[in-house]
């Protein structure tokens, strides 16, 4: 799949990449793609579907910060961070490109139909535009379904709008997976996903507390990602073994230790190894508890061996996923 950055700015489209671009028309879908849910796989599997007859290159296009992260006047915590987005995407077999588009004051600013004509028809040759029933684009959300179908016949391209896909009679959303993690849900939000929640990154160096205290950690930074996720979980470990690895993992400040920046911490269990450097999923399986500050190191040492029991009991089948 061939990833391309661009950048909207007050005249013109700039491609930030040296990818080679095919000049083949294209089927397009676009959106946020947060998580990418179960109704976003429905997307991508209506695109195969009218692409691959007519040989069409299989585009996704979406928004990097996304619109939220600009206008929101609290930060929305994001199900996936761009790597974690292009990976599944990747992993789905349905797109051969994902476009990133800028989404900054100009692009904001930008009328539904020039989004349109210089985007879709100029810049992508889109000969099919696949939208989720929602959405919206353009200066003011002014661009919709009735708006891409008008200029679709302009300009020579078919659009379709997916209807919305339900879980247990309600609509699957990003919005309703956040509030399933925040609420401790897990298996909730997985059944949402297609998958358990996940956090992809790079194992870095940390103050090695975790060691000290018996319980050595592997430290995965968040980066510029608002977690979703906040409290200790029982959790496996993909990257290390031949096999996912059980453990249990925190995902907060560590205030116990003066910790402000959110981060999480895994330990897993019956494993010791280098792991600076790897490349690691962890997948959160099922909540424990919220983090909370603890009077001193031996509270804390003494509370992190409860979790990781609770953690062995949930992986035996002795307590369910979700916050009681």
């Amino acid at each position: 799949m061939e990833l391309i950055r661009e950048t909207l700015y007050a005249r013109s489209l700039v491609i930030a990449s040296e990818a080679k671009q095919s000049k083949a028309p294209s089927a397009v879908t676009l959106g946020n793609f947060d998580g990418l849910h179960l109704g976003h796989q429905a997307l991508l599997e209506r695109l195969d579907a009218v692409a691959q007859p007519e040989g069409l290159r299989r585009i996704v296009l979406t928004f990097e910060p996304l619109p939220r992260e600009v206008f929101a006047p609290r930060p929305v915590p994001r199900l996936t961070s761009l790597r974690e987005k292009a990976a599944l995407l990747a992993a789905s077999g349905r797109v051969d490109e994902l476009r990133i588009l800028r989404f900054d004051q100009a692009l904001a600013a930008l009328p539904a139909e020039a989004f349109v004509r210089r985007i879709l028809v100029e810049r992508l040759d889109a000969r099919h535009v696949l939208i989720g029933d929602d959405f919206r684009f353009g200066h003011g959300r002014g661009g919709d379904f009735a708006l891409l179908q008008s200029m679709g016949m302009e300009h020579g391209f078919t659009v379709e709008a997916t209807p919305q896909v339900q879980l247990d009679g309600e609509r699957v959303s990003s919005t309703r997976i956040r509030a399933a993690l925040s609420e401790g849900r897990l298996d909730a939000a997985a059944r949402l996903l297609g998958r358990p929640y996940s956090l992809c990154a790079r194992v870095t160096h940390g103050d090695k507390r975790g060691r000290l205290l018996g319980f050595p950690t592997l430290n995965l930074p968040l980066g510029r990602k608002h977690f979703a996720l906040h409290g200790v979980y029982a959790v496996d470990i993909l990257g290390l073994a031949d096999r996912p690895l059980q453990g249990v993992a925190n995902a907060g400040i560590r205030p116990t230790v003066g910790g402000v920046i959110p981060r999480v911490e895994a330990h897993g269990f019956d494993w010791s190894g280098d792991a600076y450097g790897k490349q690691v999923e962890v997948r959160f399986l099922a909540f424990i508890r919220e983090e909370r500050t603890f009077g001193g190191l031996d509270a804390l040492v003494e509370q992190i061996g409860r979790d990781a029991a609770t953690a062995r009991a949930f992986f035996a089948g002795e307590i369910g996923a979700n916050r009681e």
